[in-house]
């Protein structure tokens, strides 16, 4: 059977608009990289013709009409994946992610992905944008994650994203001793030439990171962090920018001088024996998208963590 989507342009609120800007909010259930796509595959009518100008402006009242094409993959399968829910209800749930599982499908993770788990777990996650998924944390990151469980839910959630009403606070381990908390406000882009990297660039991507001390280790410093933005690897490539790194980082593990004159000539070097950017979300808090009551989660830092914090403190 043929799916076709279609829409009404209002005349007030979304005139004089270009065609992209104006698909993403009138089928807010795909993303605007998505909707662009379909445009340029000619899957995009304005009134009953093809459009395929992303940028071609509206007046108001024209008739969009999409033959949109859902890709069924292999991937996108359920799967019976241990997640550990801290708090579910009809339309969220908040998930204790484990270092190592990575959130969504791709080269190298065709399946066996949190994304697989949720089809499994919630039978709507099937006709839900990324199974529900509202943001992700690297594969290697530990801690809290929201996901929706409606379409509702997950329209409401994406929106708070956006403005910046989801707090989210990590703990991190990095090398060197921090004299103080502060705010690392650079932005942040894919790197030049390691395409799987971002990196700090004036021509970047707005991106702000606040940090505390927690407590200062022999040679390292455990730390407290909340995202402003939410950037691609946004607290790892900060924190690198700034001269200290995260333990355990296989991408930004980066040089701190002092940190390595130091310990150049001790025996035991922990990034040896800890293969993982030492990062832990360990609080999430938002309004509930529709009892409204605001709401917060926070959890204890995992085994692994723990462990390296005594060891690094010996």
């Amino acid at each position: 059977m043929k799916k076709e989507l279609y829409a009404f342009v209002p005349y007030i609120i979304l005139s004089q608009k270009r065609l992209d800007k104006i698909l993403s909010n009138l089928f807010t259930i795909y993303s605007r990289s998505c909707l662009k796509k379909w445009i340029l595959m000619n899957r995009v009518y304005v009134d009953e013709k093809i459009c395929n100008q992303p940028d071609k402006k509206l007046l108001g009242g024209e008739k969009i009409t999409i033959y949109p094409i859902i890709e069924e993959t292999i991937s996108n399968l359920p799967e019976k994946i241990y997640l550990n829910i801290i708090y579910e209800d009809n339309h969220l749930m908040i998930i204790n992610k484990p270092d190592g599982l990575v959130v969504h499908p791709g080269a190298g993770n065709k399946k066996g992905t949190l994304l697989n788990g949720l089809l499994y777990h919630n039978s709507n996650a099937k006709n839900l944008p990324r199974s529900g998924v509202v943001h992700r944390l690297d594969k290697n990151t530990s801690g809290l994650m929201v996901v929706a469980k409606t379409i509702f839910s997950y329209n409401k959630l994406v929106r708070l994203f956006k403005k910046k009403r989801i707090i989210r606070r990590y703990q991190a381990i990095v090398k060197g001793h921090l004299l103080s908390g502060g705010t690392i406000n650079y932005p942040i882009m894919r790197h030049s030439s390691k395409r799987t990297c971002m990196m700090t660039h004036l021509l970047g991507k707005k991106a702000i990171t606040h940090y505390n001390i927690i407590n200062r280790l022999k040679y390292h410093t455990h730390i407290s962090l909340q995202l402003q933005t939410g950037r691609t690897h946004q607290i790892r490539v900060h924190m690198l920018h700034i001269g200290y790194p995260l333990v355990g980082d296989p991408l930004y593990g980066g040089i701190n001088y002092k940190f390595n004159q130091i310990v150049k000539n001790k025996k035991f070097f922990i990034d040896d024996t800890f293969k993982r950017q030492a990062l832990h979300a360990n609080y999430i808090e938002f309004l509930h998208p529709v009892t409204k009551k605001l709401m917060h989660w926070e959890i204890s830092l995992p085994e692994d963590i723990k462990n390296l914090l005594l060891r690094l403190n010996q």
